[in-house]
């Protein structure tokens, strides 16, 4: 959903933090939508060393998504930490995150549901590569949220119908398992993107946590 990134980012700066609307997709701007397609996640660690470099940063990152950004942000810092990585940020906070690699999407194709021309995924098609290569990232392979020892911020609409609200639960759920901190909120009311008032208390929640995390190391 092209300018969507720059709008929250616009938000978080408002509210005081340094931050950065990275433009992951292929071939697209700040109107119209690019392609998730053989996206190479390590640039976004590249994006990292350069924030930490600016003056008025503190050094402390968060990754934040919504959608498949927040499949991003999940795979980029559980992959990280999977290698051993130096560049992980400090925190992770999603909204509406899938819990398993997902496949290629481009905007100019998209059609809802049911619409005349709509298709399914291909699975011979990947969103994400990680150093070059998709291998471990085919679509329906669980996110490895286990291996990222931060914490991690999750949230969900209860009545998303794009990604069920069962996918935040099971990743929630994941984490507590493996011993990992996890703050999770759901919300009663709303769906895939909160409306007026949810996105406020969505909002509130969110910044309490970046707040939290990023000042007080």
């Amino acid at each position: 959903m092209s300018g969507w990134s720059h709008r929250s980012a616009a938000i978080l700066a408002a509210c005081g933090f340094l931050a950065y609307p990275h433009s992951y997709s292929v071939g697209g701007n700040a109107w119209n939508a690019g392609s998730i397609r053989n996206v190479e996640l390590t640039r976004t660690l590249n994006a990292m060393t350069a924030l930490r470099q600016f003056p008025t940063c503190s050094g402390n990152i968060a990754l934040y998504g919504v959608s498949r950004g927040a499949e991003h942000a999940l795979l980029v810092s559980c992959l990280a930490a999977n290698e051993g990585s130096p560049e992980l940020p400090q925190a992770v906070a999603c909204l509406a995150a899938p819990d398993v690699v997902c496949g290629a999407f481009d905007a100019r194709s998209y059609r809802d549901h049911g619409d005349p021309g709509w298709q399914a995924w291909d699975p011979a098609d990947r969103a994400w590569l990680w150093r070059g290569k998709s291998d471990a990232l085919l679509p329906t392979t669980p996110i490895p949220v286990e291996a990222f020892e931060g914490p991690m911020f999750l949230s969900a609409g209860l009545k998303d119908q794009t990604w069920s609200p069962q996918m935040t639960k099971r990743l929630e759920e994941r984490r507590r398992n493996a011993g990992q901190p996890v703050e999770a909120h759901y919300y009663s009311d709303e769906s895939h993107i909160p409306g007026s008032d949810g996105e406020n208390h969505h909002h509130h929640l969110l910044m309490t946590f970046l707040e939290k995390h990023l000042t007080a190391i």
